[in-house]
C-alpha cells in the first residue's frame, strides 16, 4: 500500500520525461499486483537489470535485517525510514502513525553502467542503485516520488540505504550520476517494454530501438561466439567440443558459479589469448599482441604510459589492421586479452549479453 506524506517539492511529472510519476506509478502497480521482483536484460547494458518492490517495515523483519538496523543505531525500521525521509525532504512519520503499523513501499532498481573517463582506471563497470519513494505534493493523494542514489554495493542493505543520497535527476552532481541517469531512462523504457506497460505518447523515448530482444541461446550461439573471438582460427573438432562445454555451462544452475567461471577460463586457454596482471608495460603488450595476431605490432605512446592508459594507442595500431583488443571480464585484478576483427565487436557484445560470458570493450 502506498501511504506517504507531504513532500516539499513539486510533482515530478514532466510529460516529456520518462522519469515521471505516471511511468513510475504504472511500474509500481505491476510490482504490487503481479510480481514484486524482476530480472532481465536490457539491450546495451551489461548484466541483468533487477527491480524489486520492498516495504517498511516488513522487508526488514528478519534476523539479518534487525541486526543491520541495530548496527546502524536505530531501534526499528520506521526510524530508518524517517532518516531516509530527511534526505528526501519528506515529512517524518509521527509516533502515532508508526503505532498504526502501516506499510510504506519503495522500488529498488539496480543495474551497471560503463565507467566514466575519470573512473575507468579503477572500475570496469559502475553499479547504479535507484531507490524510489512515493509521496504526496500539495495533495492528500500519492502523486509524486523522490529518488535516492548510490553507486555502492548493498552488502549491508540498511547501511546501503542510509549511505545513499538524494538525486536531482535533472541536475546530476557528477559524471557518475549523469551516466546513471542517462541509463536509468533506458532502463525505465526497458521495464515498460518488458512488462507491456504503455508509455504516454508525450514522453520523449531515450531509445528508438527494441530494448528487450529475446534471442534463443543454442549450441550454435556458442559456435558463433567462439568463431568470432578466435577470428576463425580454431579447428572444427575443437570448435564442436568447446561449444558443447560452453552450452553445458550456460545451462548449469547459478549455484555452480565456480565451475562455470573455471569453464570460461578453460575455454580462453584454447584460443590465442593473453592473461595479464592489471599492471603491464608497453613492451609486454607489443610482444603478446604480436603473438596473438601472428605479426609484429608496434605502437607509439607517450613516455611513462602503462597498463589501461595504453589502450587508446594499442587500439589505434590494431585499427589500422581492422582489429580490436578485447578482454574477458575476470572479475579480478587481471585481464584476459584477445584480439577480434573490428567489424565483429558489436555482435560479440550482443552474444556476451545473451550467453552471460562477460566481455569488456577497451578504450
Amino acid at each position: 500500500m502506498k501511504n506517504f506524506f507531504t513532500s516539499l517539492f513539486n510533482r515530478n511529472n514532466d510529460p516529456k520525461s520518462i522519469i515521471s510519476f505516471d511511468v513510475m506509478d504504472s511500474i509500481y502497480a505491476y510490482l504490487y499486483h503481479e510480481q514484486a521482483s524482476l530480472e532481465f536484460k536490457v539491450k546495451g547494458l551489461r548484466d541483468n537489470v533487477t527491480v524489486n518492490l520492498f516495504y517498511f517495515p516488513g522487508s526488514f523483519n528478519h534476523e539479518e535485517g534487525k541486526k543491520e538496523i541495530k548496527k546502524a543505531g536505530f531501534k526499528n525500521a520506521y526510524q530508518v525510514l524517517n532518516e531516509l525521509y530527511k534526505k528526501l525532504d519528506i515529512g517524518p512519520l509521527s509516533q502515532e502513525i508508526i503505532e498504526e503499523g502501516l506499510e510504506y513501499d519503495f522500488i529498488h532498481v539496480q543495474f551497471y553502467s560503463e565507467p566514466t573517463p575519470e573512473t575507468k582506471q579503477y572500475f570496469k563497470r559502475v553499479l547504479n542503485n535507484f531507490v524510489i519513494f512515493f509521496c504526496c505534493t500539495n495533495s492528500l493523494e500519492t502523486n509524486d516520488f523522490k529518488i535516492l542514489y548510490s553507486s555502492g554495493h548493498f552488502i549491508d542493505y540498511t547501511k546501503g540505504l542510509l549511505d545513499s543520497e538524494y538525486l536531482d535527476f535533472e541536475k546530476p552532481k557528477n559524471a557518475t550520476q549523469e551516466t546513471g541517469v542517462r541509463d536509468f531512462k533506458i532502463v525505465l523504457q526497458g521495464i515498460c517494454e518488458y512488462l507491456n506497460i504503455e508509455i504516454p505518447k508525450s514522453v520523449e523515448l531515450p531509445s528508438s530501438e527494441n530494448l528487450i530482444e529475446t534471442e534463443e541461446v543454442t549450441l550454435e550461439t556458442f559456435e558463433e561466439f567462439i568463431k568470432l573471438v578466435s577470428r576463425g582460427a580454431i579447428e572444427k573438432e575443437v570448435l564442436k567440443k568447446q561449444s558443447q562445454k560452453l552450452f553445458n555451462n550456460f545451462n548449469r544452475p547459478p549455484s555452480d558459479y565456480h565451475n562455470i567461471i573455471e569453464g570460461y577460463f578453460d575455454f580462453f586457454e584454447t584460443i590465442d589469448a593473453w592473461n595479464s596482471d592489471w599492471k603491464f608495460d608497453p613492451e609486454d603488450a607489443e610482444y603478446f599482441i604480436s603473438e596473438m595476431i601472428g605479426g609484429e605490432l608496434n605502437f607509439e605512446y607517450p613516455e611513462e604510459t602503462y597498463s589501461h592508459d595504453l589502450f587508446p594507442y594499442i587500439q589505434t595500431a590494431l585499427g589500422k589492421r581492422n582489429l580490436e583488443l578485447m578482454s574477458y571480464d575476470t572479475e579480478g585484478d587481471n585481464y584476459l586479452f584477445f584480439v577480434v576483427n573490428k567489424n565483429d565487436v558489436d555482435r560479440i557484445m550482443t552474444l556476451s549479453e545473451i550467453t552471460n560470458i562477460k566481455i569488456d570493450k577497451l578504450s
